[in-house]
């Protein structure tokens, strides 16, 4: 998904077999709320009883603040572990009232907040989404198999002999390579055929208020708001990911008001209907990012016998010559180039996996989405794009003896799990709650371990059956 953000995945996570007391959550979110740069832990609907403890502490210790400030703010306070199932739309209001006032949205005028942001309905269905995002929770086998896939390929170059001129335009003006810029555009959207559904002020909004990095979210909510305020993109098409991503290189709002260009000339910064657009500022975001002209965003290597894998590292730099010592080639036995700079040596999945030295232009991919799977994603897709290879892989292969499925082969699978009576509606080749469960249930039908995941195994056992 959506990139910009930070992986949620990465922020600490409070143990659910240890929880603090009732006291200690309260203070604990107290400190959280009030270093918004950290954003907050998981929020809830308190109780009358816990909301009177926390007015009674937060006058204790700060007795210096205003106690109907500390009413309002500390009733958003995450009393609890677990995530509402519903939200009531009655604290979402009362939490919209406070940001108002805050000075995240000072620059928002009241006609934008009013249309726009008082009358919202919370979402719920956006909170557990923080915990999922599949750059972090699918092993690299899956995710690499399911973003780069022959389908992706053979669209992405069809996308590069349309759309060429425009790219050479973008390339003579950011210094990005144009295979890399479809690279970006065919992961981040399927080149604009995946831009997300969510209303982007809804689940920001919610996101603003419940679960955690609420200080983060309310930036991109207050971000959001102000380009509707300045006529950039309506509201009514301002749709994206659950996270806020939108447009057809899902750019979270912030960074769309830091980075977006006009590249077609027609007055507004618009990612979602102009592909210009889109894939400049998109060449923009990496231009500013360090990405340099010409250069590689990486090699795949071969380590030798008995590497020490504890060398690897994405920002252990070394140079060339430095590496070759240890005794790395080229995959194919060859000697490495000499580059300029430091590379770091990149092992998504462990040494037994394919290997890569990687330098600052795959840094330039990492920063769009904070996650290596989804840079080593993008720099696969644009070499297949820019090469006359069409079969996705790598010279090693993946160490698992279940690789994953490509989305034509998802459809197939979901094919056969509709054959054998799993209501999962139509096959599109993207794997959701209802096929995971008819996963289940055909692994356990089946004596499989049952992990929701539909592999290389599963699809030959269904074939048989």
């Amino acid at each position: 998904m959506g990139n910009q953000m930070k992986t949620v995945a990465a922020q600490t996570r409070m143990d659910p077999s240890a929880a603090p007391s009732t006291t200690q959550r309260m203070v604990h979110s107290w400190r959280n709320r009030i270093s918004t740069a950290h954003g907050g832990a998981q929020s809830g609907i308190i109780t009358v009883s816990v909301f009177r403890q926390i007015v009674l502490i937060m006058h204790s210790v700060f007795r210096r603040f205003s106690f109907a400030c500390l009413c309002l703010f500390s009733a958003f306070a995450a009393a609890a572990q677990e995530t509402p199932a519903t939200i009531d739309p009655a604290v979402f209001q009362q939490c919209l009232g406070a940001l108002r006032s805050s000075g995240v949205f000072s620059g928002i005028s009241e006609d934008t907040w009013q249309r726009h942001a008082a009358g919202l309905n919370p979402d719920a269905s956006v909170l557990p989404l923080l915990d999922r995002q599949p750059e972090f929770s699918l092993p690299v086998w899956d995710y690499l198999a399911m973003l780069v896939d022959p389908e992706r390929v053979s669209d992405g170059r069809a996308a590069y002999r349309k759309w060429l001129p425009v790219l050479h335009k973008i390339e003579q003006r950011y210094g990005v390579e144009p295979a890399i810029v479809v690279g970006v555009w065919g992961v981040e959207s399927n080149f604009g055929k995946i831009t997300g559904g969510r209303p982007l002020l809804q689940s920001l909004g919610t996101l603003s208020c419940f679960g955690r990095r609420q200080g983060y979210f309310r930036t991109e909510f207050a971000s959001a708001l102000r380009i509707v305020q300045e006529g950039s993109i309506d509201a009514g098409k301002l749709n994206g990911s659950w996270a806020g991503a939108f447009g057809q290189t899902q750019f979270m709002p912030s960074t769309f008001l830091r980075i977006a260009v006009d590249f077609d000339g027609d007055g507004k910064r618009d990612l979602i209907d102009s592909v210009p657009d889109a894939l400049a500022s998109t060449a923009n975001f990496l231009r500013k990012a360090g990405y340099a002209p010409g250069e590689p965003w990486g090699h795949e290597v071969r380590l030798p016998a008995g590497f020490n894998a504890s060398q690897a590292g994405r920002k252990n730099r070394r140079s060339m010559a430095a590496w070759s010592t240890l005794g790395i080639t080229l995959v194919n036995g060859q000697p490495l180039p000499t580059t300029p700079g430091n590379t770091g040596l990149l092992l998504p999945a462990g040494a037994a996996g394919p290997a890569f030295l990687v330098g600052r232009n795959f840094d330039a991919l990492y920063s769009y989405n904070a996650s290596e799977n989804y840079a080593l994603a993008i720099a696969h897709l644009s070499d297949l794009v820019a090469s006359g290879h069409d079969i996705p892989g790598f010279a090693t292969p993946w160490p698992t003896d279940d690789p994953g499925l490509s989305r034509a082969e998802n459809r197939e699978l979901q094919t056969l799990l509709l054959d054998r009576g799993h209501n999962i509606g139509q096959p599109d080749g993207l794997i959701g709650a209802k096929t995971r469960a008819a996963i289940r249930a055909e692994q356990s039908r089946l004596n499989m371990p049952v992990n929701s995941r539909g592999g290389q195994k599963l699809l030959r056992a269904l074939r048989l059956k």
